[in-house]
């Protein structure tokens, strides 16, 4: 008798938490739900924001003009123009494809889900739920894009890195942000070369130079520049004890690809041209020529440096190529002072002039 009391209590029991269970899973249904069309919603506010700003007589007039222009027979007279002309033809026709494929996206997901909400298809649900958070991501970017309309925004870019307060561990914490950079560039499908690095004394580099190429690497690279700082309990020091250390970041757009570029006029008689052995891991080559360019412009004292390639020639060229980089960039940062523009300097490599933070810790994470 006790024992069939108990059961008898025990199926209530069981079937509430049946119940409760299947209301969980409703209430994660009807979330699911709510978020994907509000998620629909936000990215076909942004998709239609941009379709208008590509639909505008400006935009189309620009494009018609870049058309007619590529279809000149005297285009390849020039090679420098022809590949400028053909990189911005193909940023523009690259944004209208972009924006037709996420309104097509659009609508078929929607239509889609209506289905697999009557079917009960879960996997199809989820399916369109990724779709629309995909197709968010990408109108974001799409409208960052347009947004950016200085001239060197489209164009590639050097990012350099250098080694500040800190000793080895600021020399670590150049490269942890070379290996962020370069993925962080992979994830954009920009092409990344490893231009110059100086290692450090004991661990890794005390500068370090990465080329950005694809669409817009300026444009999306150059609000990096500045002092990165980092908090964390060091690996290096055997009574673990928290070390802060500094990096400064700076970014120069290509100076082949701007426009009004070709004003800049660098002459022999103002360069000291040195040459020197490469750096870092030898082999039958790298370590038995002078392979590695160091350029000094005397009139601003900019000096660059590139040891990337086994050719001294190569080298030579690369560095020339981010010597007219400086010289752009510092041409820009006059013209914005003659606008009387805002422009935040990059201020000391050190204490007190950081533009990001982070703290890494056992306890505690922040940035």
């Amino acid at each position: 008798m006790l024992v069939a009391a108990r059961r008898c209590l025990a199926r209530p029991r069981t079937a509430l938490r049946a119940f409760s269970s299947a209301d969980d899973t409703d209430r994660a249904t009807k979330s699911m739900i709510a978020g994907f069309w509000s998620a629909h919603a936000a990215t076909s506010s942004d998709v239609a924001l941009v379709c208008k700003v590509l639909s505008a007589p400006g935009h189309l007039g620009e494009l018609a003009d870049l058309r007619e222009a590529t279809q000149s027979e005297a285009l390849w007279d020039d090679p420098a123009r022809a590949a400028k002309l053909l990189q911005q033809l193909s940023v523009l026709e690259k944004r209208g494809s972009t924006a037709e494929k996420l309104v097509q996206t659009l609508d078929e997901t929607k239509e889609l889900f209506d289905l697999a909400l009557e079917e009960s298809e879960d996997d199809v649900v989820a399916s369109c739920v990724a779709s629309v958070e995909a197709a968010s991501v990408a109108a974001k970017k799409l409208r960052a894009e347009l947004l950016m309309s200085e001239p060197a925004d489209a164009s590639s870019c050097f990012l350099e890195v250098h080694a500040g307060a800190g000793g080895t561990e600021s020399c670590d914490w150049v490269d942890m942000l070379l290996r962020m950079y370069s993925r962080w560039a992979q994830e954009q499908g920009f092409s990344t070369d490893l231009v110059n690095a100086v290692p450090g004394e004991e661990a890794g580099h005390r500068s370090i130079c990465l080329r950005l190429d694809g669409s817009y690497a300026y444009g999306w690279a150059r609000t990096e520049a500045g002092v990165h700082r980092l908090v964390r309990i060091s690996p290096f020091d055997s009574a673990s004890r928290r070390h802060t250390s500094f990096a400064q970041v700076r970014v120069y757009p290509l100076a082949a690809t701007v426009p009004g570029a070709q004003d800049i006029r660098i002459d022999t008689k103002d360069l000291r041209i040195d040459t020197y052995r490469a750096s870092g891991p030898g082999g039958q080559h790298v370590n038995k020529t002078e392979s590695a360019i160091r350029i000094t412009h005397l009139p601003t004292n900019i000096v660059v440096q590139c040891q990337s390639d086994r050719s001294q020639h190569r080298n030579k060229e690369t560095a020339m190529e981010m010597l007219r980089a400086r010289l752009l960039q510092l041409k820009l940062l006059e013209q914005e002072n003659e606008k009387r523009k805002y422009t935040q300097g990059l201020g000391d490599n050190s204490w007190g002039s950081q533009v990001r933070q982070l703290m890494l810790s056992p306890k505690l994470v922040s940035a």
